[in-house]
């Protein structure tokens, strides 16, 4: 159970969320915007078939570059119907990830920042894809998902529409959520 608490500095913390930090740093941006934004990088290996291996690092973030001690290693492959041999998640599935806990994080600083208590929350997330598209086939309608259905549940000091509002908020304040909702420009070059 999450409480709000008080650290050695003074700092409010509700729900996981130094939420004194969290309004210091709305305040840097605020006093120069430039501090809000990040550009982030992944490095991907192909290794043999549908295997193949991200390797997250290095990033740019209010002000400056940024190298974690430890870089995420993340493989993506895919299930034996698919020909591959489930040594992790297929990409659609790690979309799903990325949207999983962007909804997710996205709702606990906004439920903090409101002062709301959660006590439990949980996010199922289920989508549509044709692979007809991936394939080339005729009959596809795109070669993504078609539809993706999330269910969110939260236990929380809150009314239930408090809740639903914060639910609303997260939509309307996740990155992911934008990406995936949205067409995004990708540029892809080739290096030799």
């Amino acid at each position: 159970m999450s409480e709000q608490t008080a650290n050695a500095s003074n700092d409010v913390v509700l729900n996981g969320v130094d939420v004194t930090q969290l309004f210091e740093a709305i305040e840097l941006i605020r006093g120069n915007a430039e501090i809000a934004k990040f550009k982030f990088r992944n490095s991907n290996k192909w290794i043999t078939g549908g295997l193949n291996r991200s390797t997250i690092s290095g990033y740019y973030g209010a002000l400056e570059e940024r190298t974690r001690k430890n870089p995420f290693v993340v493989d993506n492959d895919e299930p034996p119907v698919l020909l591959g041999h489930d040594r992790g998640p297929n990409p659609v599935e790690q979309v799903l990830h990325g949207l999983a806990g962007c909804i997710t994080t996205t709702l606990v600083y906004h439920a903090a920042a409101k002062g709301i208590r959660i006590d439990e929350m949980e996010t199922s997330y289920e989508g549509d894809l044709d692979l007809r598209g991936f394939l080339g086939l005729p009959g596809r309608t795109r070669n993504g998902y078609e539809e993706i259905r999330v269910k969110v549940r939260v236990k929380a000091d809150a009314t239930r529409e408090q809740i639903e509002e914060l639910v609303r908020l997260a939509e309307r304040r996740s990155p992911v959520f934008d990406i995936v909702s949205n067409p995004v420009p990708v540029k892809v070059t080739v290096d030799f």
